[in-house]
């Protein structure tokens, strides 16, 4: 998007604040999305789980999101080489600690940049609906829907950020954590509507860092 909007009635209205999606119904939580590509399931189902969505363009400073007052950002999923997005990193480096921030795919790849990591195009990218991943956090494994070719780097990962999730395919990372400031992601899409399902729980863990 080009413009602001709020998530309302399942469809976007522009706007620069989040009255109107308040005043719909009785939303908990206020949060700003960053479009870096979104899937609108992602809207939809933090709409379900009771939050007033307002999503902003990608390159929206840190100090407008802010300023807005939300209660978690998140950052959607999104096409191409990480590294080759200008702008972004920055603004995501300034959100750190400030609020809770949930990241999906390429959100999840600007959020390991943001912490110091780096990212390489893997060999095979990962495609398809029946993707194993352990989350090592419950030791269970998930069969998830992925769609890409670049990773974040698990050899790089700063001292105070932990890898929760691993591709039992080819051990790349599929999930990480800070293990002092609000923020997690992964690298699979939990949205995804036609199934598999097993992934959902983590809009569940976003709310829970809001809470």
């Amino acid at each position: 998007t080009k413009v602001p909007y709020n998530w309302v009635n399942n469809a976007p209205v522009p706007g620069a604040d989040f009255d109107t999606g308040l005043a719909e119904d009785t939303a908990k939580y206020k949060v700003v999305a960053y479009d870096f590509g979104v899937k609108y399931n992602q809207l939809r189902i933090l709409k379900e789980k009771g939050c007033a969505v307002h999503v902003v363009p990608a390159t929206t400073s840190a100090e407008d999101v802010l300023a807005l007052n939300p209660d978690g950002i998140f950052l959607s999923n999104g096409p191409g080489d990480p590294a080759g997005v200008e702008g972004v990193v920055e603004n995501v480096r300034k959100l750190l600690g400030k609020k809770p921030i949930f990241g999906i795919c390429l959100g999840h790849q600007m959020l390991g940049l943001a912490y110091g990591a780096s990212t390489y195009k893997l060999k095979f990218g990962h495609r398809g609906a029946n993707q194993p991943v352990k989350d090592l956090l419950t030791g269970k494994v998930e069969i998830t829907s992925q769609n890409h070719g670049f990773c974040v780097d698990q050899e790089n990962l700063p001292d105070k950020v932990e890898m929760t999730h691993v591709n039992l395919n080819d051990g790349s990372l599929e999930g990480m954590r800070h293990t002092e400031f609000p923020a997690f992601s992964v690298q699979y899409h939990p949205e995804h509507a036609p199934g598999p399902h097993d992934a959902i729980y983590l809009f569940d863990r976003f709310l829970e860092l809001m809470a």
